[in-house]
């Protein structure tokens, strides 16, 4: 009898477990027998990897075989299993040392040539075989960048079983040519998801670079709203009519934003990674993240969801970027209230059937919306048809409860011709990001040992208990909490927000003028004459 071990990693939506795959051989009529609850992908491993051994020049035994995938309680999904369950058989049937892959980690599928293809979410599942102690793991070539992210790992990256088994019997390494260069890799879709229209020739989703700040024509208000909603990471709502530059604005929000920590951009990838998003030899995502849904979008895509074990969904993969909702009330109702628990607690938990899922979701939301259906309600010219029910309606697809959480609501007025036929554009956005970072690093230093890094995830209790405002700057706050139009959360918020614009103009703490500015950015109501005169001192970064 033999028997052998190896060592994989189910992934759990973004989280992975490691797997111990453990082979048996025993006398009998030849069988190979797959347990330990595995989906259907994985079921079929037993056809590649018996092609895979043969025609990598091993031989098969000729015995009763049982894989076992421990621990058994939990699902076992997809082909990157294939590699561990090759070597566990080859190990059983000690074709290779069994002790020299008890401890080592294999993650990659099987092609029926014995080559090793890459598969999707290596970096999490790299990550969690480091959390479990492994430090020895073997992966496909291609994805050995995303798995060398991983401090305190060796990584080894093969491109074929012939290979791995020369490596594990110290034999001699065959030289496994590499593709020719400009000749298609078939391996490749195994990383992407049909539907990401990463084969269609559409640009990858990451405005940026060549969207620039400049090419916006005034808007004084709104880009303030848009460096604001930057450097404190606020929500924002951005309303007015058609062509005002409401999308052309937020497409130029992750431009402005900072680049991502090493710690951020782990987790970024291993969500992009996961949901099949990552471009091939990019191994890191350095940049913030943006993503854009469709208004037709359902619950599923946008929190997450799909059968069997739940997968990313938009909410997910704008992680530490930028979520557009562009004509956000022509969303579901229900969709858009589904985003109220991940906006205040930065993840979202997605319970199935086939388990349960908790998926990072802390991300920055933009909603652009149209004054009523036809985008001409209030507008200087006129000729809005729409009965005042029906404007009513439109608005009201943007629930209170959604709309408490948002801490900015910009009017985006319509641009006047003197300032589209200047020539002059505004600030760049280089400019706009260096006053964004500064005051992300007051807010970082400020915080620093609490595990906020930005003022937006400040809870309120702790903003009034341990970093109080000047005496008698609450005064406008406090008597519309009085009134009853500005609620509690609603509160906290605009002190998230004065802190902000403190940061912005360099202060050490907010006065009345930056919670009237705040006031006015969340209602829309004009709190002084000299408020766009502290609009333009604070983006400046003087001192009013």
């Amino acid at each position: 009898m033999g028997f052998a071990r190896a060592c994989s990693v189910a992934l759990v939506g973004v989280e992975g477990v490691v797997v111990e795959v453990q082979a048996d051989l025993e006398p009998g009529v030849a069988a190979f027998a797959l347990v330990g609850l595995p989906d259907k992908s994985l079921v079929e491993s037993r056809d590649r990897v018996r092609a895979a051994v043969v025609n990598s020049g091993a031989e098969w035994p000729q015995r009763k075989l049982t894989v076992g995938l421990s621990p058994a309680s939990v699902p076992k999904a997809g082909s990157g299993f294939d590699l561990a369950v090759a070597s566990a058989v080859l190990g059983a049937a000690e074709r290779v040392d069994p002790s020299r892959i008890a401890d080592l980690v294999l993650i990659g599928e099987l092609g029926l040539d014995g080559t090793v293809r890459p598969v999707r979410g290596v970096l999490p599942a790299v990550l969690a075989a480091a959390e479990a102690g492994y430090r020895q793991v073997v992966v496909p070539e291609r994805t050995a960048g995303e798995a060398s992210l991983v401090p305190g790992v060796s990584v080894l990256g093969v491109r074929s079983l012939r290979q791995l088994i020369a490596i594990l019997s110290d034999e001699p390494v065959p030289d496994e040519a590499p593709r020719p260069a400009g000749r298609p890799d078939p391996a490749l879709a195994g990383l992407l998801v049909p539907g990401t229209g990463a084969g269609a020739g559409l640009p990858a989703e990451r405005p940026g670079p060549g969207r620039d700040l400049a090419d916006v024509a005034g808007q004084l208000l709104a880009r303030t709203g848009l460096e604001v909603a930057a450097a404190g990471g606020h929500h924002l709502l951005l309303s007015g009519p058609p062509g005002a530059g409401k999308t052309m604005l937020a497409e130029r929000l992750p431009g402005i934003l900072p680049p991502l920590a090493r710690h951020e951009s782990l987790e970024v990838t291993a969500v992009h990674s996961v949901a099949g998003l990552l471009p091939p030899g990019e191994p890191l995502v350095r940049t913030a993240p943006y993503c854009a849904p469709h208004h037709s979008a359902t619950m599923q895509s946008l929190v997450g969801g799909g059968n069997g074990l739940p997968r990313p969904g938009a909410v997910s993969l704008a992680h530490r970027g930028v979520l557009f909702l562009d004509e956000a009330p022509e969303f579901s109702g229900k969709v858009l209230d589904a985003l109220r628990q991940p906006l205040e607690s930065g993840h979202v938990v997605v319970a199935r059937s086939a388990g349960v899922v908790r998926l990072p979701a802390r991300f920055l939301m933009v909603l652009a919306a149209n004054p009523c259906p036809c985008g001409r309600h209030g507008s200087h010219g006129g000729g809005c048809e729409c009965p005042p029910a029906v404007v009513r309606r439109y608005r009201a697809r943007l629930s209170g409860p959604l709309l408490d959480r948002v801490d900015l609501r910009i009017t985006v007025e319509p641009v006047h011709r003197a300032e589209l036929t200047g020539g002059g554009g505004g600030e760049p956005s280089a400019a706009v990001a260096a006053r964004v970072a500064a005051a992300r690093a007051r807010a970082a230093a400020r915080y620093e040992g609490t595990g906020w890094t930005v003022n937006a995830e400040v809870p309120g209790h702790a903003l009034r208990t341990r970093w109080p405002l000047a005496p008698g700057s609450l005064g406008a706050a406090e008597r519309d909490v009085d009134r009853g139009t500005l609620t509690a959360r609603g509160l906290d918020r605009v002190l998230r927000v004065a802190w902000t614009l403190a940061d912005l103009a360099g202060q050490e703490r907010p006065g009345a003028e930056e919670v009237a500015l705040a006031l006015e950015l969340r209602t829309g109501v004009p709190r002084g004459a000299g408020i766009r005169a502290a609009v333009a001192r604070a983006t400046a970064g003087a001192a009013p």
